[in-house]
């Protein structure tokens, strides 16, 4: 196994592996090096390529396909950490609480204009999954969730980004409003809250409104098995 070695390297080390980056972050070529739960999976040097808010890394590792043959591939993983998105949901007046806002990686492949309606979502940023989203709903959509029921967890993207979604749903009522929501504008957050009735919202992900995955997600099971579903008995239903 070899040490990463990454270009224009000052005397005082390469920012991110062994000196701290512009968040304080150290060995971050370190993350997947040990790992051997795959007794055909062989980790032989993870390179850190980039490294932002979030971290790009190449890992080199040995494979071995279904046939025994071993074969060396590189994988390129976008590390942004683990998420949460919940949707709030009202079935005493057939509403659902989603949000809009401008998502530039949408706008530059081919969305009209950027702007995606979303189920509210955020990074844990070392928060348990719960904690995590009841932050988000509060800064995003300015209310106060009742009873968190956790529906599943995703890979949303795992060819290419490591984050695990974790995903809840949660009764709301009009009374439990705290805020105007809007998300944080000192980290470029500006969000529009959108109280939707189910049917339409389920809609939208059929005629291309709603074209976000986790939304939709959540939207088709909370029709099929969740709190609009017939005969589901869930917090607020």
């Amino acid at each position: 196994m070899t040490d990463v070695s990454l270009p224009n390297l000052s005397s005082d080390g390469c920012p991110g592996v062994d000196a701290p980056d512009h968040r304080g972050r150290t060995g971050l070529h370190l993350a997947g090096r040990d790992l051997d739960r795959n007794p055909g999976v062989r980790i032989r040097d993870v390179e850190l390529t980039s490294q932002g808010w979030h971290v790009l890394r190449r890992t080199t590792f040995d494979y071995r396909r279904r046939d025994g043959r071993w074969e060396t591939q590189q994988r390129e993983t976008y590390d942004r950490g683990n998420g949460a998105v919940v949707l709030p949901y009202d079935t005493e007046r057939g509403r659902v609480l989603l949000t809009r806002q401008f998502r530039y990686p949408a706008y530059v492949n081919g969305h009209p204009d950027g702007m995606l309606i979303e189920a509210a979502a955020g990074l844990l940023d070392e928060q348990d999954p719960y904690t995590a989203i009841r932050r988000e709903s509060a800064e995003e959509l300015g209310i106060r969730l009742g009873e968190l029921v956790p529906v599943l967890d995703a890979y949303m993207s795992p060819g290419s980004v490591t984050e695990r979604l974790h995903f809840f749903a949660a009764p709301y009522t009009p009374a439990d409003r705290t805020g105007a929501g809007g998300g944080v504008e000192e980290e470029g957050e500006d969000i529009e809250v959108l109280e939707l009735p189910f049917a339409e919202a389920l809609a939208m992900t059929r005629d291309g409104r709603i074209t976000d995955g986790k939304t939709i997600m959540l939207l088709q099971w909370a029709a099929l098995s969740g709190p609009f579903a017939p005969g589901q008995d869930f917090p607020g239903t």
